[in-house]
């Protein structure tokens, strides 16, 4: 526990505590996974199971752990927990001002769905709900593809 909390520490400027940690491990659709390298812990998840979706509550890499693929590793191993028959989705929330965490899961195919205003205790601050979906579903889909009719624009008439 103590180099998950030196990685929450060093990563996020409102950090969850030990107890928050706990209080979450404790409940029974909880999970704690942690990506390690030379037996050194570099990153964790703490995720939630629910009957149709998983929700990412906690994620984080050490910072010189950071764009050699282990956040990726992870979300993959989450991903691959998904199925066409139960859990097809990921949802998670990320802070308006954590623009690394935005861009990296939005490179990962998450798409922000919501926006949840002054949503933390702590701040004032907003959260983007992202999701992933394993697969796309009717109404995910326009029926028509949106142009830009100035693209269409002919000038030889």
């Amino acid at each position: 526990m103590p180099e998950v909390l030196a990685i929450e520490q060093s990563s996020f400027q409102h950090p969850w505590s030990e107890e928050d940690f706990l209080s979450h491990l404790r409940q029974r659709n909880c999970i704690g996974m942690v990506a390690e390298y030379n037996q050194q812990i570099v990153g964790f998840m703490i995720y939630e199971l629910h009957k149709a979706r998983l929700q990412l509550l906690n994620f984080a890499t050490s910072a010189d752990f950071r764009r050699l693929g282990v956040g990726l590793q992870m979300i993959n191993k989450l991903i691959d927990k998904l199925s066409q028959q139960r859990r097809q989705e990921i949802i998670l929330e990320v802070r308006e001002s954590n623009l690394e965490a935005q861009l990296f899961f939005k490179s990962q195919e998450f798409q922000a769905v919501r926006v949840m205003r002054a949503h933390y205790d702590d701040t004032t601050e907003d959260a983007y709900v992202m999701r992933f979906r394993l697969y796309e579903t009717a109404s995910d889909t326009l029926p028509f593809q949106p142009h830009n009719r100035i693209a269409f624009y002919d000038d030889a008439a």
